[in-house]
């Protein structure tokens, strides 16, 4: 009974409303996407538009006719220090590992990125075969693993990671530097897990357990890490080359801004994972409490980027529950310039949410190892499925911006969305989110909500450094006891 009572909550007793991570209404527009079926809806909305948080997009009296909208809206990645630049769709495959996936999803998932002419993203567990047999653009993730351009004893490979890196599939390269499902945790792969094939595709030891540290070898600073970039983006000739993170202390990413105004290195893109993102696999604490959610860590992102006049070099990714539309058009004017959505192209493949990620049983061959399960995802079928929910959500996309007069995700506002915060409250992004002027961290006076920040903040150490503060002004934030 305890193991029939998810599946019993879900199918027969939880609304269409109610279901997390994704409600029924989320996972059958997905799915009606993934098979072209009919994607309208009866008889009104089934949400209440009086609940605190519901959003709404402000539409136009002079909307666009929909022929005029631009249903594939692509982004070009790469900074002054980029020779060979990317141009990406909007929406994209965000970061899932081969052994976290089966290989038959890792095939539908890239020739789906293949069909709709979007990128497939390889997770921090390597560049795997399944990845570079499907034919599709590749963004190549570097964890702390290291995985596929490591040494036995765990530290960054340079020559291992150039052969790679320079396959004509890798498109960009993305340093993991945490993720929003468990951040600032690093993992450990059971030696009986460790393969023949696992091994040669992580450049592991055979039957050995196999640490990925909650840390980077490579680097220890943000002048190092900008250092570890340049380094990067040399060894693949030039391809895009930024990092991945979901926000913890706020001051660390701006210690990163500092740097790259020091040094003029730039990441020609910053992946900003939320801490609503999932994973297969994470303790319950850490899921649940450690991270900032998506839609302020992406505002954050965008506002120190504009303050130190840095956003004209980088793209911002945003990554964290994007399963439809409106979620493409919300990160938008938050400041995203292109999305990454995970668990929106799982349930494409045919994930009904069984919640078995972590258990190998994964009923539909998504997220499992086991032969039998893995037989039962049909590579041709799936990866038009893919192919089709990209498409038909960015048509979604397109349309809602287009209901708004908006033609490109660039030019949209965040005061074009509102947000309910009480039953007679209600705040644009723009009131909850305000823009800071560009280049205005570049001088004082700061904006107040970076005052502190720019102060504890050191392009030497990603460890704030609290001597420069006033503590007779600041006597209420002392520890009153320490040891």
């Amino acid at each position: 009974m305890e193991d029939l009572r998810p599946k019993i909550q879900q199918y027969f007793i939880e609304s269409d409303t109610d279901g997390r991570p994704f409600s029924r209404i989320h996972r059958n527009v997905i799915y009606q996407r993934a098979k072209k079926e009919e994607d309208t809806t009866p008889f009104g909305t089934q949400l209440n538009v009086y609940d605190n948080d519901y959003e709404w997009l402000n539409h136009s009296i002079n909307a666009l006719p929909f022929n005029a909208a631009n249903y594939d809206p692509r982004v070009v990645i790469g900074g002054p220090a980029c020779s060979q630049p990317y141009s990406a769709s909007v929406l994209n495959i965000s970061a899932m590992s081969y052994g976290a996936l089966s290989k038959n999803a890792i095939l539908a998932l890239n020739q789906g990125a293949k069909i709709g002419n979007f990128a497939h993203n390889t997770g921090e567990g390597g560049l795997s075969d399944y990845h570079l047999n499907g034919g599709g653009d590749i963004i190549w993730q570097i964890g702390t693993g290291y995985f596929g351009c490591r040494t036995l004893d765990g530290n960054f490979d340079p020559e291992s990671f150039q052969k790679k890196a320079n396959l004509p599939q890798v498109k960009m390269i993305e340093i993991k530097l945490s993720q929003g499902a468990k951040p600032g945790h690093g993992g450990i792969l059971p030696a009986a897990k460790v393969t023949e094939e696992i091994a040669r595709i992580r450049l592991v030891e055979l039957g050995q357990d196999v640490a990925s540290p909650p840390y980077h070898r490579a680097f220890d600073t943000p002048l190092t890490l900008l250092t570890f970039i340049k380094q990067l983006r040399e060894l693949s000739n030039g391809k895009p080359v930024g990092f991945k993170l979901c926000i913890g202390h706020r001051s660390e990413f701006i210690a990163i801004c500092k740097a790259m105004v020091q040094t003029k290195i730039y990441p020609d893109f910053v992946t900003v994972d939320g801490g609503e993102g999932g994973t297969g696999a994470a303790p319950l604490e850490f899921s649940n409490h450690v991270g900032m959610p998506l839609r302020d860590a992406l505002a954050f992102v965008y506002d120190a980027l504009t303050g130190f006049d840095l956003k004209q070099y980088i793209k911002i990714i945003a990554s964290g529950k994007i399963a439809t539309g409106f979620d493409l058009v919300k990160n938008f004017a938050l400041g995203a310039d292109l999305c990454n959505s995970a668990r929106g192209m799982m349930m494409a493949l045919g994930c009904i949410q069984a919640l078995e990620c972590n258990t190998n049983r994964c009923p539909t061959g998504v997220a499992t190892q086991d032969p039998n399960l893995v037989r039962g995802l049909v590579v041709e079928d799936k990866k038009t499925r893919v192919a089709n929910y990209h498409k038909q959500t960015l048509k979604s996309a397109a349309e809602l911006m287009a209901a708004a007069g908006i033609k490109h995700p660039d030019d949209i506002h965040r005061v074009y969305i509102h947000r309910r915060i009480s039953p007679d409250r209600i705040l644009t992004y723009l009131d909850s989110y305000p823009y800071i002027p560009k280049g205005s961290l570049l001088k004082k006076p700061y904006a107040k909500q970076f005052e502190l920040l720019m102060t504890i903040s050191d392009p030497s150490s990603f460890s704030p450094n609290f001597n420069n503060l006033n503590w007779e002004e600041l006597e209420w934030a002392r520890k009153p006891m320490t040891n």
